[in-house]
């Protein structure tokens, strides 16, 4: 039962090299098409062409969704997030094919309410075979009869493109392959979701950034002393309620849909697979009456294994009447139901507990800092229930304590969120491999750990409350193997979880990873020497590239004009094609330039290493970034896959050339920089590609100002990823070199997903409305993402939109769809589980600050670039005053005085000052604006744990490490010092001190530090020869060495990026910056911590 294994020295890859849950034949063989995507039909009646899209293919909405955090506009008749919209009963299909005229997509074959279609053969003894429904047939058409006497535009596949091994149980005597998928007569014409180039104009009248808040009532709760951060006006566009004039019979999912001429809706998109969204509608779907068994539309399970297919009914001899005995219909099931019981008897009653509500006065308890990294606060549920919920390195939310209400809500003044890192990579993950994949028939949520069992046959729904069948095969442990409680099966006992896709989430047949890599070879792309570091790297990892035989690779360079390279079989060398026409950019010799790499390794291998020396002559300075991309854009639109783009300067020719706007005498004044961008070049050029699969990451290697305001658009929008590496230059700035280096090891070699969508749903009442990260909007909720990687975090806020009242806890789950780097389809689910509460003390006290923090500094970046750094600026602090205001002047019994707040937030006017004080928000003229903008992408693309990092970086004292309470990890043994305030005060002039930002350490040795020190950790006699840029450790063979090494080699082993050291000493030129960082001190123009604190306590008090 074993999967592939993973490449040597890349483990883990999506989840393989883990033991998967199996109930026999993986299901998920691709379906072949003929559809223009660069996959040549091997069968006939593969799904007909459709070309992909530059414009949604849904039109009433206005416009597309530009912003990459956008607000949704809540309709009339909504009935609660995460529902399918209203069907009738599925019919069979009769006569032609809907008629539809204009630029109306096709029409995708309906996922029926269960998307788990064929039922997998494994769990069953030898000689049974079980029938199959297809549920691609709507009408009982027996499966058996020739598949060629149908119209079947899935035809018979026999174990081709089989993601991996079939990992069934022992016995099973069906092939993998055997299996048909049907069509009914009649039925329309699988098509892909994307309409052809063209088809309709992307609207350019559209502001892409307006200053002014829309026109529609605000989401947020109405101010108080000042503008709350609740009511941050996002990036908006097309006319206000656009969304909210929709027909209510018409698409409510959001994406398209179409009427069928019998009045069924069928369905065209990934918003149909993956099923109803947040404005879809709940409904009985009564099953049809010619379903001889009493079981829903769309359920298609295989009989029972010969031992059960006699079974008694429930209670009746011959069962164990201990296991299985239900009086009324209704009894809990074995597992404990979700309700009072799951929550401590009383809220205030444990200790910790009241320690998150002992009010703290801040002006006088100085020492509130931990001397340990921060944890999530646990939620206060009923153990049995905690233990099962959500990693919240995984998934957390900013109140742990849910509020019953909006105005208990806006009572409290605080952001209600989600912030998720949903494919983080996981040492253990537990892989199901079976075609039945049991949602909720009405919200289609998948069935996790918190949903109740009434009793052996049927369960109820986390989030809408419907009551669903337990499908047969879900019956079956495949665990414990034992048949009967589907209550301990994997999807119940785990709240991360994996599934292995069938064909029927797929729109086409799974993508080849094909990576692109686009270089920049002007004068000033050579002179920086970046050629030698990224080849030489790409040559050490090309087998560590995430893939498999299909792995696919190209190369283009650019100056002024476009050079490709040609790597087809039979060449002696690469070939080097130019096209000097950049103003219509074409594709010499389409079939040659993205090759198999495995095939072609030696001419590929050969280009790198040529590379580096053909344009050292080069004295082209100009830069056409913008055909380079669009070249790139059209070679990758048939298969999509990730495009790497290395960038040395500002374009400075053919489309989205861009001029300088940093005006250096002017980066002090918060007014009038540029944070907006200057053209929409790169955003709709990154909306083409999301339409057909391609993310662009971007790597801007640059001593100038490159505008990446504009330039980081064609990440953004795309879901890829920026890297920004200052002033680097092999010679002048070595560390870089390293750094580069670490970083694109990491990035090569890192797990990554395609064609991916993430859904986030929560329980009916719950509303999301904007979304934070780097993605486009597909629909109202529906995340695209081309690429999606595991170093990226996204945020999304919520509202309370109707009371939850008699609900005790509400869930949340995100369900992630993607390609894996094998070919295989998956789903990695997370779901999360919270208590209800009616007062506005226990609000407060389950209030996570670091989730609040990394929530708010989302939407002050958003509030900077559709208003001003000022605004985004006063919203923060106003955050602080108003949460402060509300705790002092509704939960404190006894006023006091100073400036209190509830231990939960102790930390939340220190989070908010290192915000202020972070270089995406500070004011002051040492922060560059490229500088500023990439730390803006970080904050919205980077998960909690590194942003909280970024703002409020710890400080240890090192120079007396001790193996007291020391880690031991592999052998080897790492000290775990104290983290200190971030104050002068607390250096100490013979000591030494590690600053850990994140991104860069810093390692402060004190004018006294002591003489063993020095010497048995730095490697030299004494103070003074320590050198000025010493940017590395000597590894010594000392105690002392080899307990700094093994600290400041953890610490970096815990991020995705590589940190680089600096050794600075009073005279270090670097010295600044360490300061800087010292959030609690005064700087030039920015408050000490006790200022603020007072600022804090004045506004409060008035």
């Amino acid at each position: 039962m074993a999967q592939p294994a993973a490449p040597p020295g890349y483990p883990n890859q999506n989840g393989a090299g883990q033991q998967p849950y199996s109930n026999g034949p993986v299901q998920n063989q691709p379906m072949h098409s003929s559809d223009g995507q660069g996959y040549s039909p091997s069968v006939p009646g593969s799904y007909s062409h459709q070309a992909p899209a530059k414009v949604p293919p849904h039109q009433s909405s206005g416009q597309y969704n530009y912003s990459g955090s956008q607000n949704v506009s809540q309709l009339n008749n909504y009935q609660g997030p995460g529902q399918t919209l209203n069907r009738p009963p599925v019919a069979p299909f009769s006569g032609s094919p809907v008629q539809q005229t204009g630029p109306v997509p096709q029409v995708l074959l309906p996922a029926l309410q269960n998307s788990a279609a064929i039922s997998s053969a494994g769990s069953f003894p030898p000689g049974a075979s079980p029938p199959v429904l297809s549920n691609w047939q709507y009408s009982q058409t027996p499966v058996s009869q020739p598949v060629g006497s149908q119209t079947s535009h899935l035809a018979h596949v026999t174990g081709t493109g089989s993601a991996q091994p079939p990992l069934s149980v022992s016995g099973n005597t069906n092939p993998p392959g055997s299996y048909q998928y049907a069509a009914s007569p009649g039925s329309p014409l699988l098509q892909n979701s994307y309409m052809k180039p063209g088809s309709a104009p992307v609207p350019v009248t559209q502001p892409l950034t307006p200053l002014h808040p829309p026109s529609r009532p605000p989401l947020g709760p109405p101010p108080v002393g000042g503008p709350p951060l609740t009511r941050l006006p996002t990036l908006t566009t097309g006319p206000p309620n656009t969304q909210s004039q929709l027909n209510p019979a018409a698409n409510r999912d959001g994406d398209a849909t179409s009427a069928a001429s019998d009045g069924s809706v069928v369905q065209n998109s990934y918003d149909a697979i993956e099923g109803g969204g947040l404005m879809a509608t709940p409904h009985p779907s009564p099953a049809p009456p010619n379903l001889k068994m009493n079981r829903n539309v769309g359920y298609s399970y295989p009989a029972l294994p010969p031992g059960y297919q006699n079974t008694s009914p429930s209670g009746a001899p011959g069962m164990q009447a201990s296991a299985l005995q239900y009086p009324d219909g209704s009894k809990h099931f074995h597992q404990p139901a979700l309700g009072t019981n799951h929550l401590t008897a009383s809220m205030g009653g444990l200790s910790l507990q009241q320690e998150g509500l002992r009010p703290v006065n801040l002006l006088q308890e100085r020492n509130i800092l931990p001397t340990t990294l921060l944890k999530a606060p646990v939620p206060n549920l009923h153990e049995d229930i905690q233990k099962l919920n959500c990693n919240p390195e995984l998934f957390r939310c900013t109140l742990t304590n849910i509020p019953q209400t909006q105005a208990l809500l806006n009572k409290a003044k605080l952001p209600l969120g989600l912030l998720l890192h949903p494919f983080k990579d996981l040492s253990q993950l537990p892989v199901v491999t079976s075609s039945t994949i049991v949602r909720c028939r009405s919200c289609r949520t998948y069935i996790n750990p918190f949903v109740s069992f009434l009793d052996q046959r049927r369960w109820k729904c986390n989030l809408c409350y419907r009551v669903n069948d337990v499908p047969e095969e879900f019956m079956y442990n495949p665990v414990t193997r034992v048949y009967g409680e589907p209550h301990k099966r994997p999807e119940v006992q785990n709240a991360t979880i994996e599934f292995m896709a069938p064909s029927e989430y797929m729109l086409r047949p799974p993508q080849p990873p094909v990576y692109l890599f686009v270089f920049d070879v002007s004068h000033n792309a050579i002179e920086t020497g970046y050629l030698n570091t990224v080849c030489q790297t790409l040559l050490d990892n090309l087998d560590l590239l995430p893939g498999n035989t299909r792995t696919k690779i190209g190369f283009i360079t650019f100056d002024s004009t476009i050079h490709f390279y040609g790597l087809q079989e039979g060449l002696s060398q690469p070939q080097m094609l130019i096209v000097s026409d950049i103003e219509d950019v074409f594709i010499p010799m389409p079939e040659n330039l993205l090759v198999n790499l495995n095939e072609n390794k030696e001419l590929i291998q050969d280009l790198l290493k040529a590379l580096p020396q053909m344009f050292t002559k080069s004295l082209e300075t100009q830069s056409a970034l913008g055909p380079a991309l669009q070249a790139a854009f059209k070679l990758m639109s048939p298969t999509g896959g990730r495009i790497s783009v290395f960038q040395t300067q500002l374009p400075s020719v053919g489309m989205g050339a861009l001029k300088s706007r940093e005006e250096p005498n002017q980066r002090a004044s918060a007014k009038d920089i540029h944070l907006t961008p200057s053209t929409d070049f790169y955003k709709k050029l990154a909306l083409d590609c999301s339409g057909q699969q391609v993310a662009v990451d971007l790597f801007l290697l640059s001593g100038q100002y490159s505008d990446l305001a504009s330039l980081g658009c064609i990440s953004r929008y795309s879901a890829g990823s920026v890297y920004y590496y200052q002033s680097y230059h092999h010679k002048h700035n070595p560390v870089q070199v390293e750094k580069l280096q670490k970083e694109l090891k990491r990035y090569l070699t890192r797990k990554i997903g395609f064609e991916a969508v993430m859904r986030i749903r929560c329980t009916k009442g719950l509303s999301i409305h904007t979304f934070h990260g780097n993605f486009f909007v597909r629909s109202t909720d529906l995340l695209s993402l081309p690429n999606v990687n595991p170093d990226a975090g996204y945020a999304v806020q919520m509202s309370v939109e109707e009371s939850l009242t008699d609900m005790q806890v509400v869930s949340f789950q995100s369900a992630l769809l993607y390609t894996s780097s094998k070919g295989e389809r998956r789903i990695r689910v997370h779901t999360m589980c919270l208590p209800v509460v009616t007062s506005l003390s226990d609000v407060y006290l389950g209030a996570d600050v670091q989730a609040i923090t990394g929530l708010l500094a989302n939407m002050a970046v958003d509030r900077s670039v559709s208003a001003t750094l000022s605004d985004a600026r006063d919203a923060l602090v106003n955050a602080v005053i108003d949460s402060l205001s509300a705790y002092r002047s509704s939960v404190l019994s006894i006023q006091q005085p100073g400036l209190m707040a509830p231990h939960s937030l102790r930390l939340f006017p220190l989070y908010v000052l290192a915000l202020l004080k972070q270089k995406a928000f500070q004011t002051g003229t040492n922060a560059r604006l490229d500088e500023r903008i990439f730390t803006m992408c970080q904050v919205k693309n980077q998960p909690l744990v590194y942003l909280m990092l970024m703002t409020h970086p710890s400080l240890y004292r090192v120079d007396n490490l001790t193996d007291e309470g020391a880690l031991n990890i592999n052998d080897r043994t790492i000290p775990q010092p104290p983290i200190l305030q971030l104050s002068v005060e607390k250096l100490s002039r013979d000591g030494a001190y590690l600053m850990d930002a994140g991104s860069v350490l810093f390692l402060w040795i004190g004018k006294n530090c002591g003489q063993s020190f020095i010497s048995q950790v730095l490697g030299v006699p004494n103070y003074g020869s320590i050198p000025q840029n010493m940017t590395h450790l000597p590894e010594l063979e000392t105690a002392e060495s080899i307990r700094t090494l093994a600290f400041i080699s953890w610490l970096r082993e815990q991020r995705p990026f590589f940190p680089i050291l600096y050794i600075i000493k009073d005279d270090s030129p670097l010295k600044p910056s360490f300061l800087q960082n010292m959030i609690e001190d005064r700087t030039e123009s920015a408050l000490s911590y006790y200022e603020f604190l007072l600022h804090i306590q004045q506004q409060v008090n008035k």
